[in-house]
């Protein structure tokens, strides 16, 4: 019998759905194809002591499972929970009948229970934009994802409740976020500018980068607060809007940053990345394209401190970021655009 399930996979900050088509005949073989990487591939453990612990049978026909587009590589465990209930379709222990219109991601444990992923707002903008009407994913990351309006999103903590959801229409409820809608600056800020006592100058230097979104460098006596004044400084730019909070968002939902209980980023985010920092972490990529620091201060400050302790290398990827306001990273395996409109604000010792 052939099912066929849908999932997503993140690409720099922008998700693509992935078809997970499951066919199974008569046969003892486990077949997982699509480029899949490890962490895909071991997803058969943990579905088997996932069905054992939840007192179901995993069945013993032959299984082909095809991840399209096949041509594109999957990586993560979070497709644990859309193959196993692929299988389930279509081992004909469960009825398809929810399967077109719904998307799931998620990763198992052994017993069952359900691990929170990364990338879940972009994975929610992109079903929406699909046509999905509901998304099933791990309780954690249901708030996260309520940040999006006109899909329905359901949180799960287990394999038995997507079960009786899928079988009975039952076990889950929509998820409903806290927050109805988008504040800028509800998080408590704990530096304010008003902390600074003193400095004329440099509150003045401060406060005209900050109206004009200029860079800017501090030089001072060590001690005399040019850090102290940096780290204050997103707390007199302007707030957010909505169209920078969800780009945030999304950029410290793929590199698995958001805190709990926080659907959307609401201040200007402030990095402040060590002068040991490497230029790939600086710039992100990586084996799995991860933002950088200059991406997940965007929309924000990037402070250098110390900067004459910086490689010459890491300085000079900040050029082409600066004018561009984005950095392309190409890959043997991908070639992402990573959002990357920050403030520089660099300190040295006098």
């Amino acid at each position: 019998m052939l099912i066929k399930v849908y999932g997503a996979a993140v690409q720099g900050i922008e998700a693509y759905v992935v078809t997970i088509e499951v066919n199974t005949s008569r046969g003892i073989k486990f077949f997982l194809v699509g480029l899949p990487d490890n962490a895909v591939r071991e997803s058969h453990e943990r579905i088997v002591s996932a069905f054992q612990n939840n007192g179901l049978k995993f069945p013993t026909n032959q299984i082909i499972i095809n991840l399209a587009p096949a041509d594109i590589r999957k990586e993560g465990a979070s497709y644990d929970l859309p193959l196993a209930v692929g299988i389930m379709a279509a081992s004909e222990m469960l009825p398809p009948d929810r399967l077109e219109e719904t998307m799931l991601m998620g990763e198992l444990g052994l017993d069952g229970r359900l691990h929170p992923i990364k990338g879940v707002l972009p994975i929610t903008i992109k079903a929406r934009e699909e046509g999905f009407k509901r998304l099933i994913i791990p309780l954690q990351n249901a708030c996260e994802a309520s940040a999006v309006e006109g899909i329905e999103i359901l949180g799960a903590t287990g394999l038995g409740q997507v079960i009786e959801y899928l079988t009975k229409g039952k076990g889950l409820e929509p998820y409903k976020s806290m927050e109805t809608s988008f504040r800028p600056g509800t998080e408590s800020a704990c530096l304010d500018f008003s902390d600074v006592k003193g400095q004329q100058v440099g509150k003045r230097a401060l406060e005209v980068a900050a109206a004009g979104g200029h860079n800017i460098i501090l030089i001072g006596s060590p001690g005399s607060g040019k850090s102290m004044m940096a780290q204050r400084l997103p707390s007199i730019l302007p707030p957010l809007t909505l169209e920078e909070s969800l780009e945030t968002t999304k950029i410290h939902s793929v590199a698995g940053l958001l805190r709990a209980g926080s659907p959307l980023i609401s201040e200007r985010p402030f990095r402040s990345p060590h002068h040991t920092i490497s230029t790939i972490a600086m710039t992100g990529g990586g084996v799995n394209a991860q933002p950088g620091e200059i991406s997940l201060a965007h929309n924000g400050v990037l402070f250098a401190d110390e900067l004459p302790e910086f490689s010459r290398q890491t300085l000079e990827s900040l050029r082409q970021p600066l004018e561009d306001h984005c950095i392309s990273i190409s890959r043997s395996k991908y070639s992402v655009c990573f959002p990357a409109s920050f403030m520089l604000v660099a300190s040295m010792n006098r």
